[in-house]
């Protein structure tokens, strides 16, 4: 059989995307491409990355960038409102395993959709290879506990976001509406879907050729990708560096936009967005803060929630109860302490006890390196100052500048 070339063969499955789709970065091109290649070797692999075409409104492009993977897939399987016991049931059917491929996702996950916890579950579960669902097999006393297979690639397309636990295990392309100048090619299904299906034959007979290099491969990550997303990439990096050329060097690119790119859209817990909150507008040029100050700057934060929680602004009960979920240094939870101040004795924050959960949870912040948990206040000189409210003044006394 003559040998194909990988790298010529995933050109033209850009190229094919291209044709249809417009996303909204070239590291998008790069990892879908990667994406349609690793589910024909999905056995090779821990884990397949779950490739989720995101946007705030309709009209973005997500479906048909979802039409366009389904013609480069091995056995796909469109679910609109499926269910999960129909899901693990195809997916250790006979008939091989299917790509799922689920459109409009927003309806199973959306704010106006249930809670669908078989569903959530099965699509967390299906992310490893050794991922399996458990049922009840029988009737009344003669049932059985029977485990499914869940392992499947899966992409999905929808408005909003999804679950955190989905989140973390995919590939997220923020799809856009097209600008005025920029175009693409009608797709015909009747005519297009031949197109896409010889190079699914291709790419098929190029992972039989393959399969002995990407298994049990382990590829290089780039610096500063670790833990879930690196397990996400790995399997599309290692069908790069199977392939050769430019792949290589353009999927490590790629990879660190698009996880950059996901760790500036993750909105977090709200537990993170407090801490965050803490570190970067709260606690700035002084040590420790009493509550009621601290909840004067939160619940004056613009585009912060705390001004408005379910329908009441934080409070120092929400406030101590949210922090004590997370540890000191020490290993104890975080909780306010006496702080003297001019106006008497009264009940706060150190930042010494949060500079733990800042390095562990937070994002760095904005042009400053990341502290680190074993260092305490290094670099606490870096961090930028700011008065204490007006209001507190009286109260503080020397607190509110002793530091400035």
């Amino acid at each position: 059989m003559t040998a194909i070339d990988g790298a010529a063969l995933l050109n033209e499955v850009e190229a094919f995307h291209r044709r249809f789709n417009v996303f909204p970065h070239e590291a998008a091109y790069v990892a879908v491409a990667l994406w349609d290649a690793h589910a024909h070797l999905l056995e090779c692999f821990d884990s397949t990355p779950r490739l989720a075409f995101l946007s705030p409104e309709p009209g973005s492009g997500k479906s048909r960038a979802l039409e366009i993977v389904e013609t480069l897939v091995p056995h796909p399987m469109v679910a609109v409102n499926a269910s999960a016991a129909a899901l693990f049931r195809a997916v250790s059917g006979v008939d091989g395993r299917p790509t799922i491929l689920f459109d409009e996702i927003d309806t199973i996950f959306g704010p106006k959709a249930g809670d669908n916890e078989d569903l959530r579950g099965f699509l967390n579960a299906g992310h490893r290879r050794t991922g399996v669902t458990y049922r009840c097999i029988g009737d009344g006393g003669n049932q059985t506990v029977q485990a499914f297979p869940s392992y499947c690639a899966v992409a999905v397309a929808g408005l909003g976001s999804l679950p955190d636990t989905i989140l973390t295990r995919s590939i997220v392309i923020r799809m856009r509406r097209r600008a005025r100048n920029e175009r693409v090619e009608p797709f015909r299904a009747r005519i297009h879907e031949a197109e896409g299906h010889k190079l699914r034959d291709r790419l098929a007979k190029w992972a039989e050729q393959a399969r002995g290099f990407v298994l049990g491969a382990w590829p290089e990550m780039p610096d500063g990708v670790t833990d879930r997303p690196a397990d996400v990439w790995e399997p599309l990096l290692a069908i790069a560096d199977a392939v050769g050329g430019q792949w290589p060097e353009r999927a490590r690119e790629a990879c660190v936009t698009l996880v950059k790119a996901a760790q500036t859209t993750d909105k977090h817990s709200l537990g993170i967005r407090l801490l965050t909150d803490l570190r970067d507008h709260v606690l700035i040029g002084v040590d420790k803060l009493p509550t009621i100050a601290i909840l004067d700057r939160l619940n004056a934060l613009d585009d912060a929630p705390w001004a408005d929680l379910d329908g009441k602004p934080l409070d120092n009960r929400r406030l101590a109860r949210m922090l004590s979920e997370y540890m000191t240094a020490d290993n104890g939870p975080i909780r306010s302490r006496n702080i003297r101040t001019a106006g008497g004795v009264l009940k706060g924050f150190h930042a010494e006890d949060l500079a733990d959960a800042w390095a562990r949870y937070c994002p760095p912040p904005p042009g400053l390196r990341p502290r680190s948990p074993d260092h305490g206040h290094e670099g606490e000189t870096a961090r930028r100052s700011a008065p204490c409210p007006a209001s507190m003044a009286p109260i503080m006394g020397r607190a509110c500048v002793e530091e400035h």
